[in-house]
């Protein structure tokens, strides 16, 4: 009997897929992986990755999860895109992971996915809300997280909101002034700093080699601030958006976060770095401001506080500042 194949439709716009057996849901636009909202318990935290253009260029660091060749391998707790912070209570959310000791691992805390609230996708648009818990060793739970991820396309650009409530549950909560935090991106080599430091790399079998001289064939990144700084000047000022530009396949790629006025602490402080930690953090502010700003901030039992955020990502042409102004105004107005 002759057998009929139907050719798969394609489907046009956003669609998101629930792969549980791989802890993520993946998003799709036109069929093509934007990114996955990932939640494997040996990362620590739920993150967005990997994150990719509309033209498939991957901009996060695959190490540790999916090393690729000419990677560093520092920082193993860099994964993706993700939130949280070096000092909760006493707890540092923001180092842990796979490669800190049993026996240290009471100094840290965990963020534990729950589950999935609401999923819409469309042509144009795609939501994605989840709830997650922050724990100590003994999982207790210090926070409440209810985290809502749109995502959407315009022109070339991938855009990502994340709004995130954070809810003391059980006791009062105190986010230290510290350095390491607080919305952060770890980014593909490419779009690092030029730099003629000594690291480590992953090689073509996966192995950690130590590069004494690096070769920064193909290496272009530089920060610019809404400040109008440019490269390491960036790091520990303020700033309402941090563009990252470079180029990647030969393409023109950038990054851009964007602060909102809403938030802690705005305009943020920027941890910024040329070795590709790409992050804002406006809850701590002693060390960039060497001492002249301290916040120290502290949320009542049964308080909460919700943070806003927007990263673009582009391929394909270079965005302009006026561009990069237009994002920050309808962002603005998009979560008032």
């Amino acid at each position: 009997m002759a057998t009929t194949l139907y050719a798969q439709k394609k489907t046009e716009g956003f669609r998101l897929v629930d792969n549980i057996d791989a802890k993520q849901i993946d998003v799709l636009y036109n069929d093509k992986l934007l990114t996955a909202y990932y939640y494997a318990d040996s990362i620590k935290k739920p993150v967005l990755f990997p994150i990719n253009t509309l033209s498939g260029i991957t901009v996060t660091r695959g190490f540790p999860v999916t090393p690729r060749e000419g990677e560093p391998v520092d920082h193993p707790h860099h994964i993706g895109l993700w939130l949280n912070y070096e000092s909760v209570n006493g707890l540092d959310f923001w180092n842990h992971s796979t490669a800190i000791p049993y026996k240290d691992r009471s100094h840290y805390g965990t963020i534990v996915h729950d589950g999935v609230v609401k999923t819409e996708a469309n042509k144009t648009k795609a939501t994605l809300e989840v709830t997650a818990r922050w724990i100590n060793k003994g999982e207790t739970i210090l926070l409440r997280e209810s985290t809502r991820y749109i995502f959407s396309v315009e022109e070339e650009n991938f855009i990502i909101d994340r709004i995130t409530t954070l809810d003391a549950l059980n006791e009062d909560v105190y986010f230290n002034d510290v350095k390491d935090g607080f919305f952060a991106i770890r980014v593909a080599r490419e779009l690092q700093h030029p730099s003629d430091k000594p690291e480590i790399f992953v090689d073509s079998k996966g192995n950690p080699t130590t590069v004494a001289a690096l070769n920064n064939e193909g290496v272009s990144g530089e920060y610019t601030s809404s400040e109008s700084l440019k490269g390491n000047a960036v790091w520990g000022t303020r700033a309402r958006w941090v563009s990252l530009i470079g180029k990647m396949n030969n393409q023109p790629v950038a990054i851009i976060i964007f602060d909102h006025s809403k938030n802690i602490g705005y305009p943020t402080y920027w941890h910024a770095r040329g070795y590709g930690l790409f992050a804002a953090n406006p809850l701590g502010q002693k060390v960039f401001s060497e001492g002249k700003t301290k916040l120290n901030f502290m949320m009542k039992k049964d308080e909460s506080v919700t943070f806003r955020y927007r990263i673009v990502i582009r391929s394909g042409s270079d965005l302009s500042i006026p561009d990069i102004e237009s994002l920050a105004t309808s962002f603005e107005k998009e979560q008032k």
